[in-house]
């Protein structure tokens, strides 16, 4: 087997020089002539002429990462993630005095909010991606990104449930630095790149979970917090959740300057004039297989990472919606009471530990057990990570000095080795690219994985919000219903992850085809 045609261990793909039919042709070409000198002659010129291809195509695979455009478009990711969760420490807060809602009231709102943010995302997306593809990369970067920074300002200063909404919402229409930015670092990476590319747009979404509840936490309601700063600024006081919505804003608008000024357009439109040489070169190369989308759903082994996907990212996102609310809940009622400042430290715990996961973990342990193994490992760790919140819960009811000390040296510890799981999100992208018949169908896979997280993000933090408020006001199974449901919903993937398809046996599965 040619060494082009192994998988890059690194991204989970095979390269697409394995497609190259000039090889093929040669030797089926030299098969039909006469053992002579002229038929040596003619499989050795052609042979040089494969090599001379594939020397370009190793050029072009070569091509170094534009460092500083690949860290441009990371810190406008940045920016996604930083504005999504900033809210999450006052966000419940906010809510209840912004609609006078009681404790129990408090989950269902918040997480409504969040639910219909993700909805509109989803009804956009795709608008979003046709104006990057007919307009250019940039501008639409660009456009995006004012929209967020304009609509998360205008949030903070939100005075009823239904302005927070609407704004909330108004943010979510602005959702093409998502689709943009990673069709970008694609249109600026290699095969033999990409991996560090993504791994770098990874990390900065990591940082942005870290940053984000900092500044939601530590500048909510400035004047109470900080009375000898802010105690006299009326603004503040009228306004208490302005400073850190105002706080984001700023790093949003800084965002667009950097991308308007640094980072360059990668959108290459053809030539609208026909004709030539090379156009004619170019309409002879033989086009991959083309697969509609419903062949490419039904294709083996294309469901069920499909499905897993949408498992992972069912888990991830109720998880997500639930651990502020269980946080804030008073201890009586199943949660652990704490304050705004308090759920931004415990979340920028998380966000720290699952970059430290990812970038440093993860990796090695890839190499050594691979895709598959990653995930089932994951899929073990998560009823477990799940039935420990109720635990503690326990143990903060208890109410003596020595269960209070164990419960603040235990959580952190549990909720960084927990992070874990965190790797699930990356080896489940790696599971879709091995799934991909041809690197051509990758993008097509990457919408349907797209579109099934944001259908997901856009029912599971209501839902699940709500399931957790009806909990905590019934006080079934001691306020801990929520709890007992996500452990069977993990034990539900752990029973998946033992399903999933062999890569490498299908890539060879797909070699024996192509050689036929």
């Amino acid at each position: 087997m040619s060494q082009c045609c192994l998988p890059d261990p690194a991204v989970g793909e095979t390269d697409e020089r394995c497609n190259a039919r000039p090889v093929k042709d040669a030797t089926e070409q030299t098969r039909l002539l006469a053992g002579g000198d002229a038929g040596s002659n003619h499989g050795a010129v052609e042979h040089n002429e494969n090599e001379n291809e594939n020397n370009e195509t190793s050029n072009v695979d070569d091509k170094p990462l534009p460092v500083w455009q690949i860290a441009a478009l990371c810190y406008a990711r940045w920016v996604e993630p930083v504005a999504f969760f900033s809210i999450f420490p006052y966000i419940n807060q906010m809510a209840q005095e912004n609609g006078h809602l009681a404790d129990a009231d408090v989950g269902f709102y918040s997480g409504l909010i969040e639910s219909l943010f993700s909805l509109t995302q989803m009804f956009v997306m795709i608008l979003w991606g046709r104006a990057a593809d007919r307009f250019g990369r940039k501008p639409v970067l660009v456009f995006s990104l004012i929209g967020v920074s304009a609509a998360t300002a205008l949030f903070g200063m939100a005075k009823t449930i239904w302005q927070m909404v609407l704004f909330r919402c108004l943010a979510g229409v602005f959702a093409g630095t998502i689709v943009t930015i990673r069709t970008m670092i694609s249109e600026h990476s290699t095969s033999s790149t990409q991996a560090r590319a993504f791994s770098w747009f990874a990390f900065t979404g990591n940082l942005g979970i870290l940053f984000g509840p900092l500044i939601g936490g530590a500048l909510a309601d400035p004047a109470r917090q900080y009375p000898g700063l802010f105690g006299n600024v009326q603004f503040f006081l009228d306004y208490p959740y302005a400073l850190p919505s105002l706080a984001v804003a700023v790093i949003g608008l800084s965002a667009v300057a950097v991308t308007a000024l640094y980072v360059e357009e990668t959108l290459i439109k053809p030539p609208s004039g026909g004709g030539g040489s090379s156009h004619n070169e170019e309409s002879a190369t033989p086009k991959p297989e083309a697969y509609s989308t419903w062949d490419l759903v039904k294709l083996p082994g294309v469901p069920i990472v499909l499905y897993t996907y949408g498992h992972i990212m069912l888990l991830a996102y109720s998880y997500t919606a639930i651990v502020p609310v269980f946080w804030f809940t008073k201890v009586h009622l199943g949660g652990f009471g704490f304050s705004p400042l308090q759920i931004s430290l415990m979340m920028a715990i998380n966000g720290l530990a699952q970059a430290i996961w990812i970038l440093l973990v993860f990796p090695p342990l890839h190499r050594r057990i691979g895709t598959n193994g990653v995930v089932k490992i994951c899929a073990i760790a998560y009823p477990f990570f799940f039935a420990v919140c109720p635990f503690f819960n326990l143990l903060i009811r208890i109410d003596t000095p020595a269960s209070t000390t164990a419960f603040w040296i235990a959580c952190p510890v549990v909720l960084s080795l927990g992070c874990g799981i965190s790797m699930s999100f990356t080896a489940i992208q790696l599971a879709l690219n091995d799934v991909s018949p041809t690197p051509a169908t990758l993008g097509t896979l990457n919408s349907l994985a797209l579109a099934i997280v944001s259908g997901v993000r856009s029912f599971s933090p209501a839902l699940f919000t709500s399931l957790f408020a009806i909990g905590a006001r019934t006080q079934l199974l001691e306020g801990y219903a929520i709890w007992v449901l996500m452990v069977a919903i993990a034990l539900a993937f752990t029973a998946v992850s033992y399903h999933l398809p062999d890569y490498d046996e299908m890539k060879r599965q797909r070699e024996r085809a192509g050689g036929r």
